[in-house]
């Protein structure tokens, strides 16, 4: 830990950008979480120009930036030789690390802690695996896997501390709502109209939802669409915006539809009732990580709110044609969906999040490795 008297203690996270915006937010959202606590953190990743669209400061024509205390990289600037290695390197996502960095991770005395920060997923098997050591088969350097998870023997989930305090100031000041609104460029919601964030790859069956949400006799919807999706479809298009916004978007809206990793989470916490587009993996292997976190997010909803979710999210992950009767049945649990959603919020609340269980990961690890005082 650093502390007074103490030199920040340097991290270095690497990054590949292959979901546009999944991989790159949630390496930003963990380097500055992980930078809030007073450590030098340098984010090398590629894709800069998805990058900019989920943080405006960012300038894609530029190798080397600082933005709140990190340092971003431009991953194919780095020079074939380098003496600049950190005391914990993270390897995001299964990214891998330039060959000439390992080989700088064996020059240093004391070698690194390095991690393989791997996706999120519900499935039982994560909670072995997660915390095992990965020894190179050559090199004389040893990787930890890290999982984050549902579990209390997982690596937690990406929500940084305080977010809930800052969710309840924002939806308890009517103000920002509608400053928010106006950021977006749309007006605040008139009487009667729900909204949704739809926030989805550009093979979800949009038209169809659309469809079935102009049949629904009951409840007046709009869509909130980031432009640049589904622009063929009536909605309401709205900016790409920081990754503060978005949180207060899935915040505003009644309804979120998300997709990838990162705002699968953020919709999580957010309390809505959400529709999940898993990125598309080959042999459909996504669908059996969609299947694990139905199991486990339903498990308290009645049979009926459970089927017509699991129904949606079918149709919604590559079964277009069932959609319409799906949209129907989800419809009409809506009012179940949205009580479970919040109480999955609080649970989720209670949790460690993953910036705390992380941090001790790495000191249990600089013990092991002789590089950290016991107390």
């Amino acid at each position: 830990m650093s502390g007074p008297g103490h030199e920040p203690e340097a991290w270095d996270l690497f990054c590949r950008v292959v979901d546009n915006y999944g991989d790159i937010g949630i390496a930003w959202r963990l380097a500055r979480q992980i930078a809030s606590d007073a450590r030098d953190v340098r984010l090398i990743v590629d894709g800069l120009e998805a990058f900019a669209r989920i943080e405006p400061r960012i300038d894609p024509a530029r190798d080397r930036q600082c933005f709140d205390g990190i340092t971003v990289v431009r991953r194919s600037s780095m020079e074939e030789t380098t003496s600049e290695v950190a005391s914990v390197v993270i390897e995001l996502l299964g990214c891998g690390l330039p060959a000439h960095y390992i080989d700088a991770m064996v020059e240093r005395v004391r070698p690194p802690i390095w991690i393989d920060f791997e996706h999120l997923s519900a499935e039982p098997w994560v909670e072995g695996f997660h915390g095992l050591p990965s020894p190179h088969p050559v090199l004389p350097l040893t990787k930890h896997f890290f999982y984050p998870g549902f579990g209390t023997d997982t690596g937690g989930l990406l929500v940084e501390p305080g977010l809930e305090a800052r969710r309840r100031a924002f939806l308890d000041a009517p103000d920002q709502v509608d400053a928010l609104w106006r950021r977006l460029g749309v007006p605040p919601p008139a009487d009667g109209e729900r909204r949704i964030a739809l926030f989805a790859y550009p093979d979800a069956p949009v038209d169809a939802l659309l469809r079935a949400l102009s049949n629904d006799r009951d409840q007046r919807w709009s869509l909130l669409v980031p432009g640049g999706l589904a622009s063929s479809t009536p909605v309401l298009p709205i900016p790409f915006v920081d990754q503060d916004d978005f949180d207060r978007l899935l915040w505003a809206s009644d309804v979120n539809f998300v997709r990838g990793e990162d705002s699968f989470v953020r919709a999580q916490v957010a309390g809505r009732p959400f529709v999940w587009q898993i990125y598309r993996q080959p042999d459909e292997v996504h669908l059996q990580k969609l299947a694990a976190f139905a199991d486990r997010y339903e498990a308290n909803l009645s049979t009926d709110a459970a089927t017509a979710q699991r129904a949606m999210w079918s149709a919604w992950n590559g079964r277009p044609d069932e959609l319409p009767l799906a949209a129907k049945g989800w419809l009409k649990a809506m009012p179940a969906l949205q009580s479970h959603a919040e109480t999955w919020r609080l649970d989720l609340a209670e949790q460690s999040p993953l910036i705390e269980r992380l941090l001790a990961f790495v000191v249990a690890l600089k013990r092991v490795a002789g590089d950290q005082p016991v107390c």
